[in-house]
C-alpha cells in the first residue's frame, strides 16, 4: 500500500480522462516497478459501506460482521429460492469460496435474506444446501435485518408471487468482500468467474499481510 501511495503521487497530475494535465514534467516519469505495482494493488471503494450488524445464521448461531474463524468473507443480500440473479450469485459465491480456500485463503460465503418470513433458521439451511454446503444463510428479526440493510444500503421490493418460486423480488447484485473482522474491501459482480474472484480477493490478503 505504501508503494501504492507513492505511485499516487506520481500520476496525480493524470486525470482520471486519461489526459496527462501535468505538462510534461518528469515528475510524471513512472518506474516499471511501479507502473506494476499500481497495476495489481487494490483500491478502496470510494464511498462507505458496510457496518455492523448482528444475526443469527441458519443453524441459529448468533453471527456478527466478523468472521468467528479469521476467514474472508463474501457477502450478498438476496433470498434462497430466488430463481433471478441469485441463481447465478450464490453457485459462483460457494465456487469462489471453494477456490480460495484451494488458493491458500480460508473464506466463507454469506447470504444475508431479505425475506425473513420465508429464510428462517429452520427453512435457510435446506434451500442453500441444494445450492451448495459451502453457502452460510444469515437471518433475524426485522429490526436487526433492517441494521445490515442501512449498513449496506440495500433497497428491494417485491414484485410478485410466483406459483412455484412464491415471492420474487427485485435487489441489487454486488457480493461484498471482508476481511475477517468484517470491513468491506470492494465489491463485485456476480458475473465474474470464480478464479476470477478468487484472484481478486488475494489482492486484498497480499496488501494486507
Amino acid at each position: 500500500m505504501t508503494l501504492l501511495a507513492a505511485g499516487s503521487l506520481a500520476v496525480a497530475a493524470q486525470a482520471h480522462d486519461g489526459e496527462d494535465h501535468s505538462g510534461g514534467s518528469a515528475a510524471t516519469a513512472i518506474s516499471p516497478q511501479v507502473e506494476e505495482a499500481l497495476k495489481n494493488a487494490p483500491t478502496a471503494l470510494p464511498w462507505e459501506v458496510g457496518g455492523p450488524f448482528a444475526l443469527l445464521d441458519h443453524t441459529g448461531a448468533e453471527r456478527t460482521q466478523a468472521d468467528p474463524d479469521g476467514k474472508y468473507q463474501l457477502l450478498f443480500f438476496g433470498y434462497a429460492n430466488c430463481p433471478g440473479i441469485c441463481s447465478a450469485a450464490l453457485p459462483m459465491m460457494a465456487q469462489a469460496a471453494e477456490q480460495l480456500e484451494t488458493d491458500g485463503v480460508a473464506a466463507q460465503a454469506l447470504v444475508v435474506t431479505i425475506d425473513p418470513k420465508l429464510d428462517s433458521v429452520e427453512t435457510m439451511g435446506p434451500s442453500l444446501a441444494k445450492i451448495s454446503n459451502r453457502l452460510l444463510g444469515l437471518t433475524g428479526t426485522p429490526e436487526a435485518l433492517n441494521v445490515a440493510y442501512e449498513a449496506y444500503n440495500v433497497e428491494f421490493e417485491h414484485l410478485f408471487d410466483d406459483p412455484q418460486y412464491g415471492p420474487i423480488y427485485s435487489h441489487g447484485s454486488f457480493i461484498y468482500v471482508l476481511d475477517p473482522a468484517g470491513n468491506v474491501l470492494t465489491q463485485v459482480p456476480p458475473i465474474l468467474p470464480p478464479e476470477q474472484v478468487s484472484q481478486i480477493v488475494q489482492k486484498y490478503v497480499k496488501a494486507g499481510s
